[in-house]
């Protein structure tokens, strides 16, 4: 992979309580979005449907469905890998948060459900429970492009340092998280995580966020963003739908981790992060 430099786009879509609407615009920007020489896209958690336990049954779907249908063809018309975001997925009476990927030829090559839930109880600020409604995942996801391997996980995910170690170390050198953080946790943490584990892994980190609707039940905060092996924001959103762009470049990757070699320096007779079940979901 080293010397290859691609364009990454992430899509911070205004996500309505109408899914047509939804699909419709996501299409357009991914069309948007490869036409400035994107060959990666990556849409919001929940972007077919308003986020919130109160939505997720109402607007759930099987895998393949209407929303995945929508991706494939988008991925194919535009020869892209697209990431898409998340959407309630429904399985045999249970519910999933769920992110398909998509090659450039219209195929299904990933299916993450996200494994960590995200129920967190802030007093006076937020409480909420995705656990009351939804399923967890229980497996890691990985996939290869023809320029590096992309490791997967939803929102919440990214708060497990863990499950970015085990992507790092399996090869991936860039992660994706589509994410709809909240305005109590947004100007917290969200940022923070994002080069946290940038720093920590030596990867590039991308986040795709809704755009933030200050009349919807759960405001999202937005400010999507791409992240770079120095922990540097390289591409950052505002609050706004917008589109935001970032070259990934892997000999630079490459370039970090062998001025500060810690890979090559890790204590593996000390410590180890092993995963339990491989595979994706």
């Amino acid at each position: 992979c080293s010397g290859v430099k691609f364009r990454l786009a992430v899509i911070q879509l205004q996500v309505t309580g109408v899914k047509a609407d939804n699909l419709s615009r996501a299409r357009r920007l991914v069309k948007e979005a490869a036409g400035q020489g994107s060959r990666l896209v990556l849409l919001p958690e929940c972007f077919n449907s308003p986020y919130g336990t109160s939505f997720f049954s109402t607007y759930a779907e099987r895998i393949p469905g209407e929303s995945t249908q929508v991706l494939s063809e988008a991925a194919r018309e535009n020869q892209v890998y697209l990431v898409g975001g998340s959407i309630p997925e429904e399985d045999d009476g249970k519910l999933y948060n769920s992110c398909t990927v998509f090659g450039p030829n219209g195929e299904l090559i990933l299916k993450h459900r996200k494994i960590h839930l995200f129920d967190i109880d802030i007093p006076g600020k937020i409480r909420f429970q995705e656990s009351e409604i939804l399923s967890p995942g229980n497996s890691l996801s990985m996939f290869d492009t023809a320029f590096c391997k992309v490791g997967v996980g939803i929102c919440y995910d990214m708060r497990f340092a863990e499950l970015a170690q085990l992507y790092s170390r399996k090869g991936c050198q860039l992660l994706v998280y589509p994410g709809a953080f909240n305005m109590t946790t947004g100007p917290a943490h969200w940022e923070l995580l994002q080069r946290g584990r940038a720093l920590d892994n030596q990867v590039y980190i991308a986040t795709a966020s809704p755009a933030r609707d200050e009349t919807a039940s759960y405001v999202a905060w937005g400010h999507s963003a791409v992240v770079n092996p120095w922990g540097e924001v390289i591409a950052k959103a505002g609050a706004e739908e917008g589109i935001i762009y970032a070259d990934i470049d892997l000999q630079y990757l490459a370039g970090v981790r062998q001025q500060i070699p810690i890979t090559a320096q890790r204590r593996d007779d000390l410590y180890t992060v092993t995963s339990v079940q491989e595979g994706s979901s």
